[in-house]
């Protein structure tokens, strides 16, 4: 945790007199400001900064709340306990999570953090996180840093430019949710064989993109089926009143941890989104995992997959084990040299992606084939 300005000693004054700080109207962070708030903080005026950092820290349970919805320049995290927030906030520039989460009332969709379209996302996991509702303000490719009290299950939206989509996570089952009425998992056709009661995702957005969700041993997808193959991304379908495929592109990992990612989707068009399985496993399409040490030696510096010549025409894309997006080429030839491509994801991107494995998706588009496969990263 860096150490704060003069500013915030002043400001820690003023609220040390006080049960927190109110903010009436004519407060403003210059660039190098530093606010540190032990505190909770009421905002009863505008108050849109260009510049500088708001930071909740301390041992307490600190409440924004107040007739105005804040707008942050940075904003970071290091909390023993909680942020409840009673009135929405926004972050223009970088979001920063250490310790402690950023609670909203999820019965209250109106309330959340909210993500403005140049604001990053660091250091999001299970020890802090949006438990709650994340809001993305004009973005194309957005992680939610969401989940519960426990665990980080974050979902990645990807696809057209969204002026506003919004994400919570419901450790529930859809069958009893505790913010809608039921989703009932009998309701389903007969492609589908069982839909999860583990847990489920609420998404917003009008536009058309691409999901990603992970998994992991809480998401009991064992009870689902014999193998990831048959794992689907499933949603409530507002016009159907059923569960529906969302259309799954591809699946990897095992039943304990893995990700899949959806066929382009409106989000608004389904209520809650979640895991089901097929009543017929689909065969997977693979191709011969690779090993890949760029350290110039001329031996497997880069990712050459040779069943692209047969494609010219062909779409690489390369997700690390979390299902985060790091590398993508439409007509690869053979440029992945352990660097990440995607922007806004990648910390440091210079260094080179760490060491380890990595998924990989690979389109023919000539041929009307798409294959699948690891390779595993050495440093």
């Amino acid at each position: 945790m860096r150490s704060l300005t003069l500013l915030f000693l002043t400001f820690w004054g003023l609220a040390s007199a006080q049960p927190a700080l109110q903010h009436y109207g004519g407060m403003q962070l210059h660039e190098g400001a530093e606010v540190g708030l032990f505190t909770s903080f009421i905002n009863q005026a505008p108050f849109e900064q260009e510049a500088g950092r708001v930071g909740f820290y301390g041992a307490d349970l600190i409440r924004v709340s107040g007739d105005f919805a804040p707008v942050f320049y940075d904003v970071e995290i290091f909390l023993d306990r909680f942020v409840d927030v009673e009135t929405s906030f926004s972050v223009a520039n970088a979001l920063d999570f250490f310790e402690g989460d950023f609670v909203t009332d999820k019965s209250l969709p109106e309330r959340y953090v909210a993500l403005l379209q140049q604001a990053a996302v660091n250091g999001a996991g299970n020890a802090s996180k949006v438990n709650g509702y994340a809001l993305a303000i004009n973005q194309n490719r957005m992680v939610f840093p969401v989940g519960d009290a426990s665990e980080y299950r974050r979902l990645t939206l990807e696809g057209e430019t969204f002026p506003l989509a919004k994400c919570a996570y419901f450790r529930e089952d859809p069958n009893n949710p505790s913010a809608f009425p039921p989703f009932r998992t009998d309701l389903l056709p007969r492609t589908l064989a069982a839909i999860s009661t583990a847990e489920f995702w609420r998404l917003e957005g009008g536009n058309t993109g691409q999901v990603t969700l992970t998994w992991n041993p809480n998401s009991n997808l064992g009870a689902l089926a014999e193998t990831v193959s048959g794992i689907v991304l499933v949603g409530w379908s507002k016009a159907a009143g059923r569960w529906e495929p969302l259309g799954t592109r591809s699946v990897a990992g095992d039943l304990q941890n893995g990700f899949a990612l959806s066929e382009p989707i409106v989000p608004d068009a389904f209520e809650v989104i979640t895991f089901g399985s097929l009543a017929e496993p689909e065969e997977l399409l693979t191709l011969d995992n690779f090993f890949l040490s760029p350290n110039g030696d001329g031996i497997n510096d880069v990712l050459v997959i040779e069943a692209l010549a047969n494609s010219p025409n062909n779409l690489l894309q390369i997700f690390d084990r979390r299902g985060l997006k790091v590398f993508e080429r439409q007509n690869y030839t053979n440029e992945f040299d352990g660097v990440a491509n995607v922007d806004g994801l990648v910390v440091n991107r210079e260094a080179g992606l760490p060491e380890g494995v990595y998924f990989y998706l690979v389109q023919l588009l000539d041929l009307g084939l798409e294959y699948q496969g690891f390779l595993y990263l050495d440093r």
